[in-house]
This record gives structure tokens, sequence and C-alpha cells, in this order.
């Protein structure tokens, strides 16, 4: 059916149903190339028009709204009559009034499906006057996209392009996921996605729309988005509902899918509750955190989690939200950091050592409740106000103890009775030996502890709103069985002290010193345990006979200048760690020396539950402290370690000692001293300056470098004997010194690091003719004794002493004069030394001479 197009050749093709676009370009050519199209006898013409278009003619009248199909070739419009479809991209058209057949390919390649449907039914649509609203509103746009709309009388005007609607599609889905996706919806059924760029030049996209929801949102809606958790929790409680009341406004729509839950959130005031429980194992206790809100509890482990990542918000069984940036959960995290790592928690509650009293007070200052173990309460309540127990001198001692003593005795007795190490770092010259022997008189005689009649330990539980007090309950006891001896380990230097101050002060202690190993000295280490109520070792003994020592059970540790065991990595460290003892106490004026970690590793071994790890201590608070001075962390430092550390200067408990002045003696160094002081300055600063970069691996090359040269500003020959000759202007100072010192009938302590400097000291006393005392680390344990008695005897006037040999356990009173002879990089260091003569039992002002050559290292 149809008009068709005679061609030479074997077969009909019927142009109704040539697929290829391809026509229209053969059409073309054949026109180029002469070849005339044939029509029919009713229509003789064929002709070929270069494009057609399908629309619209609009009229409008008091009827309503016209609109009739019609077929536009080039610029001629024609009513769509006697129209068919070429394929699907492009018409031919009779024309049986003009006797010819037209043909042209449709505009845009492809018929759409309304021009499609016009050409099978081309016959006028009729728009009623009601309707004509509607239809101008909902379908003209659309309508217009994919048709040519036009009005040939001029009666219709079409209406302006309404802006395009910003849609939100939110899709609930189970386990607490919000899909949000943003798109625009136009007025002629197309969609598009957001973007702002497209919206400032597109005047059917509302930019400002698009920002107002930006404002709502606090983000810009573009792609997709999946919100999971609390996320979707506080999206919808709290953007939802502003988002909705801007949509109410128009332009902007949100479709909801899925089942919305009942998300808000939680506004009371979350309630924290700590406990602490007696745990099966000796000396912890199970620490418990309980968070409630609104009556309900807080999975603790989630807490935990979402604590330790930072998180700002927790989702709650209920749908309900809460807020984790409120103040007490920052405390709460730090704290619950600092008792314990993750896996520590895994249970909901934590073991925990009896000696972090400090610990617990933060937590119970915290908490709404506490609940701890009656006898932890009891513990911390005396720790932390300082109520130990008011016990009488132990019976057994010699020799009186001094009021500071006595409380110093009583806070040791205390700890060792709650089995809690500590750190005693009394000031030098406090007597500290002193104290700790009155501790052990006190157990070798079956000592307790017992509240005072009708008095209780109790301490307040703070709980918002009531004032409560806990039930009082008599202070701790210590443990039964056998008695045990007490082990005292000290420096080589210092152990013999310890065994004259116990005939002094606690003759009826028996005591046992044991300064070499069991095969030097025949005898078994549980032996001589055995009979004994103190038994006296060395540092270095303790390591060589570590197994033996760990594997006795002991009555408590006490470790003299305990920061011999400073450093973890040592063997002697392992082997003060190894020792099986209730109680343990730490001996030390300087607890710390070069750095925090210091006090971790001394602490390790006293209270191994202070801080149990390392990388914590170090996180925490050294790096913190050291790298960025900080104050907060240093304070609480200070807080943590109180109740376990008594530290007293001699300035505060001990105002009748006399004055102590120290002085700066500047020497100049003669001048063939100095030239060849300045040569080798200049030749060690030229290696150094080519080892700045990398310090760390070169630090014994720069350590050797300045060992060099303290010891050229000392002597010029203690580098190299072939310049004896050059006079020593540091040693002729000293000596000067000494000449008025003893000629007005004082004696004097003469310090230096240097044991061959310290010879030549000796050197020269011998030709002055001056008698002297000399101890350097060389010198053996029974000379040492003899050296110290001659200088306490008056039989030496000077006492020539190396640091490492007598920097401490060193009581030389009868010295009223001290002579450092090189500056030491410690001013804790030198302060001992200085205190070997002021401390309690000086009855003279004491004078420090620091002798400094100027302008040297």
């Amino acid at each position: 059916s149809g008009a068709s197009v005679h061609l030479y050749g074997s077969e009909w093709i019927t142009i109704d149903d040539f697929e290829s676009p391809l026509l229209w370009a053969l059409l073309d050519e054949a026109g180029r190339l002469g070849i005339a199209l044939a029509g029919s006898d009713a229509t003789p013409d064929v002709i070929l028009r270069a494009s057609a278009a399908i629309g619209l003619d609009a009229a409008a009248n008091g009827d309503g709204l016209e609109l009739t199909p019609t077929l536009t070739l080039d610029d001629d419009g024609h009513p769509l009559v006697h129209a068919r479809a070429v394929a699907g991209h492009g018409v031919y058209r009779f024309d049986f009034d003009a006797g010819l057949i037209e043909l042209a390919p449709i505009a845009g390649g492809r018929i759409p499906p309304a021009q499609q449907a016009l050409l099978a039914a081309p016959g006028p649509v009729h728009v009623p006057a009601p309707e004509v609203p509607e239809f101008l509103a909902s379908h003209f746009h659309a309508l217009a996209r994919s048709l040519v709309v036009t009005s040939r009388d001029g009666s219709f005007a079409p209406p302006p392009m309404p802006p395009a609607t910003l849609v939100l599609d939110a899709r609930f889905e189970p386990g607490d996921v919000l899909r949000l996706a943003w798109r625009w919806e136009h007025a002629d059924g197309r969609t598009s996605p957001v973007e702002p760029s497209a919206a400032l030049d597109d005047p059917e996209l509302d930019d400002d729309l698009l920002a107002r929801v930006a404002d709502e949102l606090g983000w810009v809606p573009l792609e997709a988005v999946v919100l999971r958790g609390v996320d979707a929790a506080q999206f919808t409680a709290e953007r939802m509902p502003r988002l909705e009341a801007l949509a109410s406004r128009g332009s902007f729509r949100i479709d909801v899918r899925g089942e919305r839950p009942d998300y808000r959130e939680a506004t009371a005031r979350p309630e924290v509750r700590v406990t602490a429980v007696e745990s099966d194992q000796a000396d912890w206790f199970d620490l418990g955190v309980v968070i409630t809100v609104d009556g309900k509890s807080v999975p603790f482990m989630r807490l935990f989690r979402a604590l330790a990542k930072g998180r700002k918000r927790m989702l709650l069984v209920d749908k309900s939200y809460l807020s984790l940036t409120q103040p007490v959960f920052a405390e709460l995290r730090e704290l619950i950091e600092e008792a314990g790592d993750l896996a520590e928690w895994e249970t909901g509650r934590l073991p925990m050592h009896r000696s972090r009293t400090s610990l617990w007070a933060d937590f119970e200052d915290l908490a709404d409740v506490a609940e701890p173990a009656v006898s932890w309460r009891a513990t911390v309540a005396a720790l932390e106000d300082g109520r130990v127990d008011e016990l009488p001198p132990p019976d057994g001692l010699a020799l009186p103890l001094r009021p500071y003593q006595l409380a110093g005795f009583r806070w040791l007795a205390y700890l060792w009775a709650n089995r809690l190490g500590g750190v005693l770092a009394d000031d030098m010259g406090l007597g500290k030996t002193v104290q700790c022997l009155a501790l052990i008189q006190h157990a070798a005689s079956g000592g307790r502890i017992a509240p005072a009649e009708g008095r209780s330990v109790s301490r307040p539980v703070h709980v918002r709103g009531l004032d409560t007090r806990s039930t009082p309950s008599s202070a701790p006891r210590p443990p039964d069985g056998e008695r045990r001896p007490f082990l005292v380990v000290a420096p080589t230097s210092v152990a013999s002290n310890w065994v004259r101050e116990a005939a002094r002060f606690t003759p009826g202690l028996r005591v046992a010193s044991v300064t070499g190993t069991q095969a030097t000295q025949r005898r078994n280490l549980a032996d001589v345990a055995a009979g004994a109520d103190l038994v006296v070792t060395t540092y270095a003994v303790l390591r060589l006979e570590a197994d033996a020592f760990a594997a006795l059970e002991w009555g408590g540790l006490i470790l003299d200048e305990a920061q011999f065991v400073k450093n973890p990595a040592t063997k002697v460290h392992d082997a003060a760690r190894a020792i099986r003892a209730p109680f343990r106490l730490a001996v030390t004026g300087t607890p710390l020396e070069n750095h925090v970690g210091e006090l971790w590793a001394i602490l390790r071994i006293v209270a191994p539950g202070l801080f149990p790890s390392r990388r914590a201590f170090d996180e925490r608070y050294r790096r913190p402290i050291e790298d960025d001075r900080n104050a907060e962390r240093l304070e609480r430092l200070r807080r943590r370690i109180r109740p376990l550390l008594l530290r007293r200067t001699k300035e505060a408990v001990a105002p009748e000692l006399p004055p102590k002045q120290e002085q700066v003696l500047e020497v100049e160094l003669a001048p063939e001293h100095r030239r060849l002081y300045d040569v080798v300055l200049q030749r060690e600063r030229q290696k150094l300056l080519g080892l700045v970069d990398d310090l760390d691996r070169q630090r014994f090359i720069v350590y050797r470098s300045l060992t060099l040269l303290r010891m050229l500003a000392l002597d010029a020959s203690l580098i190299d004997e072939r310049h004896a000759g050059i006079p020593s202007a540091k040693l002729d100072a000293l000596f000067e010194q000494l000449d008025d010192v003893l000629a007005e009938g004082h004696r004097a302590l003469v310090f230096s690091q240097f044991t061959s400097f310290l010879g030549r000291v000796a050197g020269r006393l011998d030709a002055a003719g001056v008698p002297y005392a000399y101890l350097d680390g060389s010198t053996p344990a029974r000379a040492r004794d003899e050296q110290i008695a001659r200088f306490r005897a008056g039989e030496a006037s000077v006492f020539c002493i190396s640091l490492k040999a007598g920097g401490f356990g060193l009581n030389l009173t009868e010295a009223d004069y001290v002579f450092l002879l090189d500056p030491w990089w410690n001013p804790a260091a030198e302060a001992q030394a200085i205190d070997r003569a002021h401390r309690i039992g000086q009855t003279r002002s004491v004078m420090a001479v620091r002798l400094v050559a100027k302008d040297t290292v």
C-alpha cells in the first residue's frame, strides 16, 4: 500500500520500510548526478526536501484550545494529512491537488514517539476551556519537548518554563542505613543531576534553593550518600525536620521509602557509676564502669570503642543517640585509656593494682556513684589524706627518731602493712637509712597496724545530691605466716654503711652481709637468710646470683640508691623485679636524673601495677612532658605517684641544719695552657661539625671529644704526658683555697669525676705533707671503710673522692668545705656530693666551691 518508487532491478523496495538513514544521502547524491525521481500518474512530480518537522498549531478561542497537527517541510507548513513515515527517520506526503510527492528526513534523525502518534492519528486535539490551565501547567511543557508548538494566527502564547523541582530520595534500610540521592525534576519530565555550577547558568534550576538546602545540610547535595548508624540517626532527627519545613514552601520535595525509625537525641545527663570489687588475685581489684542514660544502660565496650576512636556521638539500642562531646566523656576517655587498653577492657571490668590509688580517686571524682571495695577505700583514704596510723617508734631503736623521720617510718609501715610499694625520696642527709631500719625493726617485732581506739578509717562516697559515708572498717593488716628477712640491695660503696647503721640504730636486728657470690663465700644464700632479720647485698651480687635471690621468699625488698636499676634493659633491673616480696621500696634522693622514663623503670619494680605499660606511659606522660612541655600532664603524673612517693627537703623538715653557701670560682688558664686548649678545641670542633647531621650514630665520638676537652681544661698532662710541664691553674687554685681552709682548722672534701686528676691532687697533698684519705671506684670495700674511718677520726684533713665512688651513701659531716673540681652534667649529682657534708649531724656552715676554667667547656 502507498506510493512507491520504481527502481531498475529485479526487486521492489518499499520506501516505508527503508530502514537505513543512508537513503537521504543516496537520494541527494542522485540529484547531483542528474538522476530524476519519477512519480505516478496521479502524482507525477517527486520533490526531495532538506528536512521535515512534525508539530502542533495552537489556536485559542472561547471554547478552549485547538491543537492541529502540522508537517513542516523546509519552511512550508502543511496540515498533517496524507503523510507517512519513512521507517523511523523521515516522512513523505502526497499533495494530490498539486500532483506531487514530497520527501524529507526528519529533523534530529529520528521520529520521536509523540510525532509517530500524530502520524498515526493526525486529527486535531481539543482542550476544553476549563481544562486549559491544568493542561498548560502539567502537560504542555512535556508535549512541547517532543513537538514544535506554534500559533499561526497568534492567538496562543506558550507559558514560560517553570523552575525544576529539587528532589531528595531518602531510603531507609534495615541496620540503621539511610541512602540519600538528589536530582532535579524538570517540568517537561526530564531529570538531571544536581551540579551547583549548572544551576548558575540554567534558568530552570533555582540556585538560591540549592544554597538554602546546603545551609540546612551543612554540605552541598551532590552525589548519592550512604549514612550508617549514628550518622543516619542524627541526620533523620536533626536535618530531616528542617528539610521537610523547607520542602513545604515549594520547589523541593522529599520522597521517603522504607520504614523511618524513631531516631532522637538522648538529652538526659549521663550517670557514671564506678565500682571496685575484691579480685581473686591478691593486691588487685576489678574496676568497673557503668553508664546509664534515662535509666538505660549504655553498652560499655561500644562506648569505649567510640571514645577511643574519637567519635562525637553513639547510637543506643532504643534508636536514641548520645552526644559524646560532653565534658564527662572527655575525662572518662582519658581515665579509661590510662587504666588499660581496649583488649584489657573486653569483659567490661579491668583488674587494677592497689597501688593505683590516685587513678581510682580520679574515677571516684568523676563518677555520680562510686562503690569501691571496703579495704581499698581505707587504703586510699589514708594515703590521699595522709592519715596513716600514728604508730609509736618500734621497740629496739637505740636512738630516737626526729619528728619527720617518725612520720616517714609511719608512712613506710602503712605501705608495708598494705602490701604497697613506694619510693622514699627524701633529700640527701635526712636519714632515709634510719627510717628504713625502723620499719625493719617494726616488722621483725611482729608489728601490726590497727586503728587507734574508737577510730575507723573512712572516706565519703561522692554521690551527687547525697552525702553518705562508707562502712567503718579496720585498716589492713600485714600478711600472716612465717616471718621472713628483709633484703636490702645497695651499691658496693654503701653496703657496709647499712651494716654499721644497723648496729648503731637497731642493735637487736640479726644482720647478714652478702658481698660475694655463694661460690666465693662458700655458703648457701638460703642458710644465710634463714638466720637473719636483714640481709644486705650489692647490686653486683644480686645480678650474679639473681636465680638464688629469686628462689627465696623475702619479707620486703629495699633498693638503696635505686637509680642503679633505672635502666629497664639491664640484668640488674630484671633481677630486682624477680625478687619475691610483698613489699618493695626504692630509696633514692634522685628518682629522676635524665628523663621521666627512669622514674617509670623504678616504679615498674616497686609498684608494678601503677604504670604497667611503658608504651602507654611514654605516650601519655614522657613525650608530652619532655617534648611538648605539657604542664597538665606533668601535674597529672605528680598526682598519680604522690600517694606512693614521699619526699621532704631539708629546708622543710630540718630547719636546724646550718646554712649552706655555694660559690663559683673562675680560673684563668696559663697562657701556654690556653694556646693548647684553643688548638685542640678548633680541631675537635671541625671534627664534630661533620657529624652534626648524624648525631645519633656518632654519639660516642661526640662524647669522646667533649670528655677530651673537659680533661684538658683541668690539666694538659691528663691528655698527654708530654704536656706535664704546663702548669694546671685549677690545681694551683685548689691549693690556694686549701691552704687557708686547713690553716683555719677546717676539713674538706675534694670531688672530681676523673681519678687521674684526683691522683694529681693526692700527689700535691703528699708533697705538702697534708694527711688525706682517698676513695675511688677501684678502692676495695675493706680499704674503703678504713679510709672513711680515718677521716672521721680526724687522722686526715682532706678527703679526695671520685664521683662514682662517693657521690652517695656517705655521711661525712666532719667536713665543712666541699670542692668540686669539674662541673658535672647532672646538677642533682653535684647536690648529692655537697650533701655528703651538709646533712643531719652537721653543726657548722657548709661552703661548696665549684672551680670552673674560664672560657672552656
